[in-house]
């Protein structure tokens, strides 16, 4: 079946070429069956699905696309490293994702070519051409090894592997400094793509040198979920400035890279156990998260893009979510698609006719330029036509097959040739604006029949192959990415594999299993007389319990290699998936406690009730985001100091509610360790057998008593309740050392003695000797005191003062960050803004700022804790945080205060507070509208927690957008102008970077209730002009200015003379203050120079 193609035709070319030119694009009427059952289909059933109706016309049909590849891609072939150009005329410069497409594309004639009996060697040639194709990106890449070492400890884009090389050479040809390389997607397609290949019996990994460095590879793109790179487009945001973001197309890539390579051997059917890569699971798990939390948005300046479609569609399938996959695909066709293909997103200048091609970054604002005259790209129907293959919907591949047609042209052998993009003439573009989609554009000179766009070319390859019945889709995707993870073929052997059991990748009969373990026989022999039956260290012999520190050291092995200078696994902690797995190690079998077990330097360990709520919150993580086949085990483990701290009934509590089976609605089975390694997920750490080390590791150790003693929690001594006199002695930091020194042998309380060695630290240093004992030593015994007592006040300013770091915080940063807000530290005007992840090494200068430690030096580490919080709890309760765009914790803990003081009337300070009390005190403040009726707030009350918060109503920041547009002068507020161009030319209205302008512009307010006021103001104009369409401010909108004359109005009304304070305002219900707000803003635009758009005399503006 043949569709005709308009396009010129050569009269000398030989008879007979016309015929399969577009096979590609039908629609096989034989076969409708085999698309309809592809998602079942196994290998066996592969010839069934797909029979050959008649061999000659097949290898006839096989010959025509041999011919394709070998005159438009394989004639483009780089002769020493195999890697191709972007088009065919460049003759210097490869470019790897193209490269990696090409590759893909002969690859799958190689699959096709399989089927017959006789090739005629071609199948071997195109499989050889492939092999060196993806070898010599490795050959590139291998060359930078110092790039990817480095950029493990750090995700810094100048040592990002390279995208582009010498097409002959393989030599570097643009430095990071000229040119975005920084794109994670590139290396996750490639080991997408790799782990096809050799899934089809290509041998492309030869030595364990190239097994190391794929490994470090996996590395490389583990953190994609925190790395703002350049993206696809190679640009990094919508305003091509040189500043890379967090793409979710990226993230999505590389979720699908890891998910496809666990558990992958490099050498094939054939290799050995060190030849398997390893992927960390609880990374996959964030990249997982984050990439679902930023769908369907691309980025923060890009709410739509089309590089999203090949991340949930062919190749990457990233996503099996049906709800964010319908929401992203339905907002990508619905902005961007045209008639010659879509756009890449909104206001891209590439390509058109306005952009000036000698620059390399955009001017400000100039992205306004571009706006609906972007190229649209024929290449995404080809995706859409794919798409429509995998999900067997063979109306959505006729209909693109439709509107591909006439865009494509022809070479002089008749095969059709994909244009790279189309253009608007100069001459169409103000017709275009006016009315979108009614002029006509024309070809660009890349995907030309002299000048090939070699990654459109390949997708048109591959989309024919399919269409013309010579390739199957599980010959394309012979590891399934397009199935749910529970309908692809379960991998056998020794490594885990994701492995899900619904469409939301949960099961609902999903069994958590946990193991007790008590770090004592007395222990165990108390909690049995409660009925909570344990085991002891001995007791599960010869299964080890490690700590999480000690894996560690094992994973650190793995990717070494000092030929190639590369140091292995960096030093990340293992999270709550990695130690629910049972691991093999050099014969040991090995179960990992939780992180949330580990005593670390920082307080948080030593709160019971918090670590109650942390393994509630464990159990639930691991059930809900569980993804390997085999259960989770998790290990609860019991220490003696638990059993004398106040809270230790409700861990009884816990785990007598674990032992019916059930963990709030999580199916829980309890048990001794032996009977549960059947029904585990086992890792085989083979890599440590090929090693000759000696592994430094020290197990969990039982603690030996003499007696087993404690029979009840009666005789157990229980920790006091510890208070002490507050007595500050600020003072003393003007005294002279020797009188400071004086003091300290005098103070016996705890706090006073903290504050003292405060004084003599920032004076003297750590090292000063306090009788012959160093300060620093000093501070860490009065922390150990300090804790084992609980009096927070004196733990929080000890571990303050030593400069301790909340463990693996980075992780919670990122997810506020993806979840649409910013971060902000410290206080006033040394807040410090964070917009973009943070790497582990920046958080020490993030927190312990010379301003932050002056203003209050506990600040360091009560803003850590309120960061960790808010992190777990928007992960988890999203909807706390609604209105709230920039989370400032200074502010936060302000709101904390506020209602701690003035509305409980309490005395307690922040920090005094167990930090389980803290947690709740953030959940409190957050969820304000829940209670503030029913406990009575009055109007200020409210104003100030929210103002603290940032809270704003919904659609605020369009309603902004629009009072903008209509203010020529812009926005005034707090001696602040916020400029009506080129803000509303370089952003839209829907856009996070517009949100987060205006607020920056509210956060210079100092006055929460203030601010609160400001956003009042805001909605009241906004309601004014979308009642009176036709209204302008034709000069600068001072907001302070409106406020005030409301206030005036307001103290008029009342009958009192004008003051300065303003809590009676502040204290009015919204509906009084809306009033008077909207008379003073009617008062203000008759005041001016008004209306440019109004007949004098003639303003009735609807308020209400």
């Amino acid at each position: 079946m043949t569709i005709d193609i308009e396009a010129d035709k050569d009269e000398d070319r030989e008879e007979g070429q016309n015929c399969n030119i577009m096979a590609s694009l039908a629609v096989p009427s034989q076969h409708p069956r085999a698309r309809e059952r592809a998602s079942s289909v196994c290998d066996s059933d592969i010839d069934l699905n797909i029979r050959v109706i008649s061999y000659e016309d097949t290898v006839r049909k096989l010959d025509h696309y041999y011919g394709i590849v070998k005159r438009q891609l394989l004639q483009n072939q780089s002769i020493t490293l195999g890697i191709f150009p972007l088009v065919s005329q460049e003759t210097e410069v490869a470019d790897m994702r193209t490269s990696i497409y090409c590759s893909a594309c002969i690859w799958s004639l190689f699959q096709a070519y399989r089927r017959i009996d006789d090739d005629r060697g071609k199948a071997y040639e195109l499989g050889q051409s492939c092999v060196k194709c993806m070898r010599g990106i490795l050959t590139c890449w291998m060359r930078q090894t110092n790039l990817v070492e480095n950029f493990k400890k750090g995700q810094n884009p100048k040592y990002a592997l390279h995208s582009k090389f010498h097409l002959i050479t393989g030599e570097e040809v643009i430095s990071s400094d000229n040119y975005g390389h920084l794109q994670i997607d590139v290396v996750s397609l490639y080991l997408l793509f790799l782990v096809q290949m050799i899934n089809s019996g290509l041998q492309i990994i030869y030595t364990m040198d190239e097994v190391t460095f794929v490994q470090n590879l996996v590395y490389y793109v583990e953190r994609a979920y925190r790395t703002p790179d350049f993206g696809m487009w190679e640009r990094g945001s919508k305003y091509n400035n040189g500043t890379p973001e967090l793409h979710a197309s990226s993230i999505g890539m590389a979720k699908a890279a890891l998910e496809a390579i666990n558990g992958c051997n490099l050498f094939g059917e054939k290799g050995a156990s060190w030849s398997v890569i390893f992927v960390d699971i609880d990374a996959h798990n964030r990249n997982r998260s984050i990439f679902e939390t930023l769908l369907p948005r691309e980025s923060s300046s890009k709410n739509v893009d089309a590089s999203l479609l090949p991340t949930i569609s062919f190749p990457a399938f990233a996503t099996h979510d049906q709800m964010l996959y319908s929401k992203t695909r339905s907002q990508i066709i619905n902005s961007l698609e045209g008639k010659y293909g879509f756009k890449r997103f909104h206001r891209d200048g590439y390509g058109t006719v306005m952009e000036d091609k000698k620059r390399r970054f955009y001017h400000s604002a100039e992205t306004k330029e571009f706006e609906k005259i972007e190229c649209q790209w024929p290449l995404f129907y080809l995706y859409m036509i794919l798409e429509g293959m995998f999900k067997s919907k063979e109306e959505q591949v006729e209909e693109y097959k439709n509107k591909l047609k006439p865009l494509l042209k022809r070479d002089k052998w008749g095969d059709p040739v994909i244009p790279m993009y189309y253009y608007f003439h100069k001459d169409n573009i103000e017709e275009e604006r006016a009315e979108p989609g009614s002029q006509y554009c024309q070809p660009s000179v890349e995907g030309t029949p002299k000048n090939l766009f070699l990654w459109g070319q390949s997708m048109w390859i591959i989309t024919s192959l399919l269409m013309d019945n010579l390739l199957h889709i599980n010959e394309l995707d012979l590891i399934r990415r397009h199935l749910p993870s529970y309908n692809r073929p379960r991998k056998g052997g020794r490594y885990s594999a994701f492995q899900s059991k619904n469409s939301k990748g949960t099961a609902s009969d999903l069994v958590v299993q946990v193991v007790l373990i008590a770090e004592s026989m007395r222990l165990q022999a108390m909690m049995a007389t409660y009925g909570i039956q344990t085991q002891t260290p001995h007791e599960v012999e010869p299964v080890q319990i490690w700590p999480p520190r000690e894996l560690v050291k094992v994973y650190q092995n793995l990717g070494v290699s000092e030929k190639l200078g590369l140091q292995g696994r960096p030093t990340r902690p293992i999270g709550a998936l990695g130690t629910s797995k049972i691991y093999r190690v050099c014969g040991q079998t090995v179960l990992c406690y939780p992180l949330v077990f580990e005593v670390s330097d920082f307080y948080l360990s030593h709160d019971m009730a918090l670590l109650i709520d942390d393994i509630k919150t464990e159990l639930h993580f691991v059930g809900k985001y569980w993804r390997l086949s085999g259960r989770p085990t998790v290990c609860i483990l019991i220490r003696e100091e638990h059993m004398r701290d106040v809270h230790f009934r409700e861990l009884l509590d816990l785990l007598a509610m674990l032992k019916t089976g059930y963990c709030d609605g999580l199916k829980i089975r309890t048990g001794r360790l032996q009977n549960l390694i059947s029904s585990s997920c086992i890792e085989h750490l083979d890599f440590m057998s090929t090693m000759n080390i000696d592994l430094d590791i020290t197990p969990f150790e039982q603690l030996q008593h003499a007696s087993i003693g404690y029979q009840s929690l009666t005789d157990v001594p229980t920790a006091i309740t510890y208070s002490e006199d507050s007595m500050s002695f600020k003072d003393m930091g003007l005294q002279p050392t020797s009188e400071v020194l004086n003091v300290l042998r005098s103070v016996s309380t705890l706090h006073g003695q903290t504050q003292l060695l405060g004084i003599l630290l920032r004076r003297e240093g750590p090292d000063f000797q306090v009788d012959g004992v160093s300060v620093n030593d000093r501070l860490c015994a009065l922390l150990r005191q300090a804790s084992s007592l609980r009096y927070w006040a004196a733990v929080r300013e000890c571990t303050a003062l030593l400069a301790k770091e909340v463990e693996s915080i980075s992780p919670y940063i990122t997810t506020v960050l993806v979840s649409g807000k910013q971060l902000t530290a410290g206080y006033g005007n040394d807040e410090i803004l964070l917009d973009k992840p943070v790497q582990p090494a920046e958080i020490h200068d993030l927190f312990y700022t010379p301003a932050l430690q002056s203003h209050n030096v506990v600040q360091a580490v009560l803003q850590q804790e309120v960061v960790l919080y808010c992190g777990k709890l928007i992960a988890t309760h999203t909807q706390l945080f609604n209105g709230i765009l920039n989370i400032r914790i200074g502010w936060m803990i302000k709101a904390m205060t506020y209602y701690l003081h003035d509305v409980c009337k309490v005395k307690e300070t922040i920090e005094s507070l167990a930090p389980n009390e803290v947690r709740r005190l953030v959940v409190k403040v957050l969820s304000l509208d829940e209670w503030a009726h029913k406990e009575k707030l009055t109007p200020q009350q409210i104003r100030v927690i929210d103002g603290c918060l940032g809270r704003t109503p919904k659609r605020f920041y369009e309603k902004v957008f629009n009072i903008l547009s209509k203010t020529t002068q812009g926005v005034r507020l707090c001696d602040q102008l916020l400029p009506q161009q080129p803000t509303i030319s370089e952003m839209s209205s829907g856009e996070l970077n517009f949100a987060l302008t205006v607020q920056s512009l509210l956060n210079r307010i100092q006055h929460p209730e203030y601010r609160q006021i400001v956003v009042e103001v805001f909605s009241v104009v906004a309601t004014i002009l979308e009642r009176n369409p036709e209204l302008k401010f034709p000069h600068e909108l001072n907001l302070d200015q409106i406020v005030r004359e409301a206030f005036k109005m307001f103290l008029k009304d009342l009958g009192r003379d004008w003051k300065d304070d303003m809590s009676s305002f502040y204290n009015a219900s919204q509906v009084a203050v809306t009033s008077y707000l909207a008379r003073a803003i009617v008062n203000f635009m008759l005041s001016g120079d008004i209306r440019s758009e109004i007949e004098e005399g003639s303003t009735f503006c609807q308020v209400s």
